[in-house]
């Protein structure tokens, strides 16, 4: 299924975008898209069963913004440095162990949301990345096999990163990744079901029309399996958790100079094999 949630920011109403494209208000079935709702099984049964049927009214996209398609997010947990073109283009050493730092969940944002620029940034910088959903709880888990049972779904997310607020400020990186906005999601939830290999996903990332990012989850140094598994060593995944993967080379890091760092009026889209696309504009703060 693909679940998402639409309308305006804080009125988002629960929604299924169906195998012929059409738009699908659940708001009879559910209340909303969460963590609630991803941990009830027989409710995304009812939910299955519905659409087959073609019980669920029609709603019409036009003019409807599209939220993120998991509300009341408990915590974003994201993987630095996890593709091996990544780790090529900027220099680094392929780490040993996956690189963990957080997110807040207030930098979420829809996937057409504007975006800002923050004050004084001269390096915000663009990430396409594969997102997790968790879809039950999570603790010490010893096999790939519980770590893929514990995945509700798959969507996009934009890591937009300020690179000097990053790694030249000092201290951790957490400072260049919690700007407001910086983290667009979805639009759907993609339920795991129909993501059968997380590993051969094409992502793709565009700077006002020219492709900068085009690259494959099959890249990963750690796939999305064993990025589950580990986190569930060190800290308690729960349903509505997200993890973003990392990303693929042809961030602005990466260029030679000058590096064309994002600034107010560039538009950013990206896509992921099977997950959708975003589009966002860049935006003073």
């Amino acid at each position: 299924m693909k679940l998402l949630r639409v309308g305006w920011v804080g009125t988002e109403r629960p929604a299924l975008l169906d195998e012929q494209g059409a738009l699908r208000d659940l708001s009879s079935l559910v209340t909303d898209i969460d963590g609630a709702l991803l941990a009830d099984a027989p409710a995304l049964e009812r939910i299955r069963a519905a659409a087959a049927a073609g019980e669920l009214p029609r709603l019409d996209p036009a003019g409807l913004r599209t939220g993120p398609p998991v509300a009341r997010i408990g915590k974003i947990v994201c993987i630095g440095l996890n593709y091996h073109d990544h780790a090529r283009e900027t220099g680094a050493a392929v780490p040993a162990e996956p690189i963990v730092f957080l997110k807040a969940p207030d930098t979420v944002v829809g996937p057409d949301d504007p975006v800002l620029v923050p004050r004084g940034s001269e390096k915000t910088d663009w990430e396409a990345e594969l997102a997790v959903v968790i879809g039950r709880t999570a603790r010490y888990l010893e096999t790939d096999d519980e770590a893929r049972a514990a995945v509700a779904g798959y969507t996009i997310a934009h890591d937009v990163s300020e690179r000097e607020f990053q790694i030249e400020r000092g201290g951790q990186w957490d400072k260049g990744k919690n700007c407001e906005t910086f983290n667009p999601l979805g639009p759907w939830l993609v339920t795991a079901d129909e993501v059968p290999d997380p590993q051969a996903l094409g992502v793709r990332l565009w700077v006002n029309g020219t492709l900068r990012q085009d690259g494959t989850t099959a890249e990963q140094i750690f796939p999305v399996a064993e990025v589950v598994r580990y986190l569930s060593r060190f800290m308690t995944l729960y349903p509505g958790d997200v993890i973003n993967t990392g990303t693929p080379a042809g961030v602005a890091m990466g260029c030679p100079e000058p590096k064309p760092y994002l600034r107010a009026g560039d538009v950013v889209e990206l896509e992921i094999d099977g997950l959708g696309r975003q589009r966002q504009e860049l935006k003073a703060a």
